[in-house]
Order: structure tokens, then C-alpha cells, then sequence
């Protein structure tokens, strides 16, 4: 099993520590006395869901989480539990807590396709592509004059996701999300 030095380790990466399978969702080199460095990083524990932070040294190397894949869709949550079935298989069914989704668990409607992520024959989380298209559920009108200003406004999704979006942006409006950064990408169908 080949090792990844710490000077290979970005945002992204998924490495094993402590003998489960990390992801490192922030990583910054600081530069120490006599030219020594450590990376700084928040690491999320992809089966837990715990981010916990981390500082590497350069004598440091990992095992590179092996990770598969499996299409599959998000079927219902109930309370803290979102239950998901195989894309091509809808009675073959997992679930999986808020916390072990995180924040993209906002994003998340009926028969959306997703990514399930298995770690040694077993599921243990999700992924959600970078972008997807929701529809504008509410949005405060602009007053008059809005449009030639920029700004933003609170929009709330079908999901229920509120999120900043443009002025211009209304109701039944389709846009598109960037899903790692929570954010306004632009807009696909007008209402």
C-alpha cells in the first residue's frame, strides 16, 4: 500500500488516521523557523462526520483511503435519518445521520442521485455532485430600482436550504448551487 507524503496532501484528499477514513476539508502550509514546515488542516471523519483539526509534520505520511462508489438515491429523511436506495436496486436501502451527511444534507430532495461512498464493503456516507438545480421555493420581491444595484437577498429552496442569491432571482425561478460552497451559481430557467 503506497504512502502519501504530508507535502501531497490537499483539499479534498482522503487519507486514513487513526484507522478510519479521513477527508481534508481545509489545509494550509505554515512555514516555521528554520525552514521547517506543517500543514495545518480540519480533517472530516467520513463515516462520523466529525471535523476535527490536525497539524502535519514533514516526517508524516498516510495510507490513501480506498474508497468506492455507488450510484444511488436519496429517498426520505425523518428526524436525523436520511434513508437512501441503490440507483438500480430501490429495495436495497441505507441510512445514514444529519451528522455523518453534514451540510449538503440541505440540499437533498425525493430522488435526487447521489454518490454513496463505501469504505471496506461498507456504506458510510454520501457526496453530491459540486453543482445541482433546485427551484426557488420563496423569495422576498425587490423593491423598485433593485436591479441596477448588486446585492443579494435571502432565498429559501425546495429543500428548505435558504441562501443568498441575486436581486434579480424570484419565485419558481430553477437556479444553480454550488454544493461544497453553499453558494448562488446562476440562474437556468426563469419563472
Amino acid at each position: 500500500m503506497a504512502l502519501t507524503p504530508y507535502s501531497e496532501l490537499r483539499k479534498g484528499s482522503r487519507i486514513i488516521y487513526n484507522s478510519q477514513p479521513y477527508e481534508i476539508v481545509e489545509a494550509s502550509a505554515m512555514f516555521k523557523a528554520r525552514g521547517s514546515s506543517v500543514l495545518q488542516a480540519r480533517l472530516k471523519n467520513l463515516i462520523t462526520g466529525n471535523i476535527i483539526p490536525q497539524t502535519f509534520r514533514g516526517s508524516d505520511s498516510f495510507e490513501e483511503a480506498e474508497l468506492s462508489k455507488l450510484k444511488a438515491k436519496f429517498v426520505y429523511s425523518h428526524k436525523d435519518k436520511y434513508v437512501f436506495s441503490e440507483s438500480d436496486n430501490s429495495s436495497k436501502r441505507f441510512e445514514l445521520s444529519k451528522d455523518q451527511i453534514g451540510d449538503i444534507a440541505k440540499f437533498l430532495k425525493s430522488n435526487q442521485e447521489v454518490e454513496a461512498l463505501i469504505f471496506n464493503e461498507e456504506i458510510i456516507n454520501i457526496s453530491l455532485p459540486v453543482k445541482i438545480s433546485l427551484k426557488v421555493s420563496q423569495a422576498p420581491p425587490g423593491t423598485k430600482g433593485d436591479r441596477a444595484q448588486s446585492g443579494n437577498k435571502l432565498v429559501t429552496l425546495e429543500t428548505g436550504a435558504e441562501i443568498n442569491a441575486p436581486l434579480f432571482i424570484q419565485q419558481d425561478d430553477i437556479i444553480e448551487i454550488n454544493t461544497e460552497k453553499s453558494e448562488y451559481v446562476r440562474r437556468i430557467e426563469k419563472k
